[in-house]
């Protein structure tokens, strides 16, 4: 069994936002399909949304993530500042790939937590990137 965080985005920002992902996080897209690409998309869904993301999975080491563009859900935002109750957690190995993680990730987005050292964690840092998406970027202290 596998865990896979999935993000929705409102604002038809998928493709451009794991596209970011990808290359701040040096991971591979390795699926792409729209609304357009689905059985009956013309029944189904707005021609007018047709082009946007139904399914994206972006591989990064053994980890994943996928996400779409809702287009059932309007183009509003996801609520107070585009944020949800999802945070999605890198976690890395040393003190210097949470620097270089962090600086990519959170480029033009909001900084909530600097990278500093934490009890569970060599450094911990915590942003929401360019979309509103919230991340967390951790490398663990080792276990006594």
């Amino acid at each position: 069994m596998k865990l896979i965080p999935y993000l929705m985005f409102t604002k038809a920002q998928c493709r451009e936002a794991f596209d970011f992902y990808a290359q701040a996080l040096r991971g591979k897209i390795i699926s792409v399909s729209t609304y357009g690409d689905m059985p009956g998309a013309g029944e189904h869904f707005p021609a007018d949304k047709l082009s946007r993301v139904a399914n994206v999975h972006l591989v990064v080491g053994g980890a994943s993530i996928m996400g779409s563009d809702n287009v059932m859900g309007g183009d509003a935002a996801d609520n107070d500042e585009g944020r949800n109750d999802t945070t999605v957690n890198i976690d890395v190995e040393t003190v210097e790939e949470v620097e270089r993680v962090f600086a990519a990730m959170s480029a033009g987005g909001k900084v909530e937590m600097p990278p500093s050292a934490s009890p569970w964690a060599l450094r911990f840092a915590m942003f929401s990137d360019r979309y509103g998406k919230p991340w967390m970027v951790n490398c663990m202290k080792q276990p006594n």
